[in-house]
């Protein structure tokens, strides 16, 4: 029962908020909260209806990191270290009367006061994490209009974009890098070696033409599941609530009443009640019965669509036998990849670790061990082993295309934000894809969910966000990258860098890996003395994207160094393949960088560089200073402007402020 309000006139004159009142646990681990607001002793719940519905609400696992942030909020407390007042109803005494205890801050499951959800079963794993990025935003919204905060700031996320008919010539290739485009995809669903190589060549006399440093992405096919061919090859009429049969003979040309499939275990692996997706989601079918002697699998059609041929095929919750590989994936991985040097292989349909090591089994043996490979999560098998794939990859894409067919829609949102968290703490890239800016395929101008898309990726914590159909078919291809490194750009201008360096060091493990505490402490110095730059001398370039995982403010410049007295080493490769991690500008540094300007003016380049044949102190020293006349002529720092420059010379760790000249 509950107590009447107290007068308005004794509340009006009250400021004092006490705390929501909890109930005990029950042994599933389940807490029931009961909303009330305690004004000089009086219940005051808006009503008992509303009271009841919230004492039933449920509460899940939340992070230790959540737990007095969210409890803090809820109960009104300014700080996690402030005693909480927690009143439990005294069953005992008379109605309405209560009694208190001091309590700790927050620790467990039963001292929570905020409930959202359902707890989950014992055998389901309950993601835990705290994936918000603190941002800097102003309050007053007549503002909206003034000029960009980024006007001056060089864009920090990398643009993806994909290349085909819209973007192969070299002048096409040329505006895009100039817009913004930092890695070139290429999409082995489609196209022949012949013609990816044409735009390949094209690729690079416009890297060179723009002096634009770009990386090489190739995207495999992966081992799809597809319908077959058709009657005429005209595409089919299906009814909703129509009776269709699927066969795993795929030699069948398909009608309305029967479709081919290319997996062959479909009738093995699907069961009753189970849903089909074809063409990308516009036809859903559910499982009537299956044959696993003939091969077939009877279907009743969900929705009136029309079915091409060769369109893809997903079964949402399945878990398929198919190869990590197929023939196409490994040829072109070593007939095009190996051969033509790229620097990234996307792999498809990644589903747990051993994948990634088969991939990179095949790379080491065809001479392509320095190649990286991304992995593509793209069904719930692969977010199930998520965290063995991360560890195993070079780097994640988020690709959302069929990954929104394998698991629910409502849930699309904070898969992406929990494996772009994963991919940041422990360092690796991550790639946001599939439909970004779908409408620039068409249109001059993208959506205003689009819009918001981009930018939400951005605050997520993407490295890179991915151009599709937008750069590689569409009609407004370079405006599309336009538009993209506008709304980047605008996002990260309100990203408060310095809170989220503190959220991913107390993340991290103590003790820190020398290179790493060596990389943390350099954003630490640059927020201190406010550096525009922070300079890497990079050989590996792990420097660098150690850098890059804790978020400077700063713009990184990684400086590839050659070195002719090592045959197997390329700079170029490496400075290509920084262009993943957010915030890495990257250039290469000719040899001739190891001397002084002075040393090179009075005795010639080829004298000069004949005593510099070791990197030593004094050579990274000249390097150092090149590097940072050469960000002041890119327009990266100007004079006054601070810089920290950070490298490892024969083993020893090096951090130094410099003011620019």
């Amino acid at each position: 029962p509950w107590r009447d309000r107290a007068p308005e006139s004794k509340r009006a004159h009250d400021s004092v908020r006490r705390p929501l009142f909890t109930r005990v646990p029950t042994p599933r681990r389940v807490m029931y909260c009961d909303a009330l607001v305690a004004r000089h002793g009086a219940i005051a719940p808006a009503t008992s209806r509303a009271a009841r519905a919230n004492a039933t609400r449920r509460v899940p696992a939340i992070a230790p990191s959540n737990l007095h942030r969210r409890a803090a909020l809820s109960g009104g407390f300014s700080t996690p270290q402030t005693s909480r007042l927690v009143a439990a109803r005294n069953t005992g005494g008379a109605r309405g009367s209560f009694r208190t205890q001091a309590l700790t801050p927050p620790k467990t499951l039963a001292e929570l006061d905020l409930c959202d959800v359902e707890m989950p079963e014992a055998h389901a794993k309950v993601f835990a994490m705290d994936i918000s990025t603190p941002t800097v935003l102003t309050s007053d919204l007549a503002s909206v209009m003034d000029p960009p905060m980024c006007n001056l700031a060089p864009k920090k996320t990398h643009i993806i974009c994909t290349l085909g008919p819209s973007s192969r010539t070299v002048d096409d290739l040329e505006k895009l890098l100039l817009s913004g485009m930092s890695v070139a995809r290429f999409n082995f669903s489609h196209g022949t070696h012949e013609y990816h190589l044409e735009i390949l060549q094209n690729l690079r006399t416009a890297s060179d033409n723009t002096g634009k440093i770009c990386a090489v992405l190739l995207d495999t096919k992966g081992p799809e599941i597809r319908t077959g061919a058709l009657v005429d090859g005209n595409a089919i009429a299906l009814k909703r609530g129509s009776t269709i049969e699927l066969t795993t003979d795929y030699g069948v040309l398909g009608t309305s009443e029967r479709v081919a499939i290319s997996y062959q275990h479909l009738a093995r692996d699907v069961k009753t009640g189970d849903q089909i997706l074809m063409s990308d989601g516009n036809v859903m079918m559910e499982v009537l019965s299956t044959d696993v002697v003939n091969g077939t699998v009877q279907c009743e059609c969900l929705n009136d669509a029309k079915l091409g041929e060769r369109k893809n095929c997903n079964l949402p919750g399945v878990k398929v036998d198919l190869p990590t590989m197929t023939e196409k994936d490994i040829e072109d991985i070593v007939g095009f990849g190996v051969k033509h040097d790229v620097d990234f292989v996307a792999a498809s349909f990644v589903r747990k670790a051993s994948d990634v090591a088969k991939i990179k089994d095949v790379l080491s043996k065809a001479g392509g061990g320095s190649i990286k490979v991304i992995s593509k999560v793209e069904n719930h098998e692969g977010l199930v082993n998520y965290d063995a794939i991360l560890a195993a990859s070079d780097g994640i894409m988020v690709a959302r295309g069929d990954l929104g067919m394998e698991i629910p829609l409502e849930r699309i949102f904070w898969v992406q934000k929990m494996m772009i968290r994963k991919a940041n703490l422990v360092g690796k890239p991550v790639i946001t894809a599939t439909q970004m800016l779908d409408s620039m395929i068409a249109a001059p101008r993208p959506t205003r969910a689009e819009a918001t898309d981009v930018a939400n990726a951005v605050l997520d914590g993407t490295d890179g966000v991915m151009l599709s159909g937008e750069t590689a078919a569409g009609a407004y291809p370079v405006e599309a990258v336009k538009v993209m490194a506008g709304i980047c750009r605008e996002a990260e201008a309100y990203i408060d860098n310095n809170a989220v360096f503190q959220k991913l060091m107390s993340k991290q493990t103590i003790p820190m890996p020398l290179l790493e505490s060596l990389s943390s402490s350099a954003v630490r110095t640059a927020h201190k003395v406010g550096a525009q730059l922070i300079v890497c001398l990079a050989k590996s370039g792990n420097t660098a994207r150690l850098v890059a995982k804790y978020r400077p403010y700063a713009q990184i410049l990684a400086v590839c160094i050659e070195d002719p007295f090592d045959q197997s080493w390329d700079a170029h490769a490496a400075s290509r393949r920084l262009l993943l991690c957010r915030g890495v500008r990257a250039i290469v540094a000719p040899a001739s960088w190891r001397a002084s300007t002075e040393e090179i003016v009075k005795d010639g380049e080829a004298a000069a560089m004949s005593k510099h044949n070791d990197l030593t102190v004094n050579e990274s020293k000249n390097l150092l200073q090149n590097a940072l006349n050469a960000a002041k002529e890119m327009g990266m720092v100007q004079t006054g402007d601070i810089a920290v420059g950070v490298h490892r010379i024969l083993g020893d760790s090096i951090l130094k402020i410099v003011e620019i000249q």
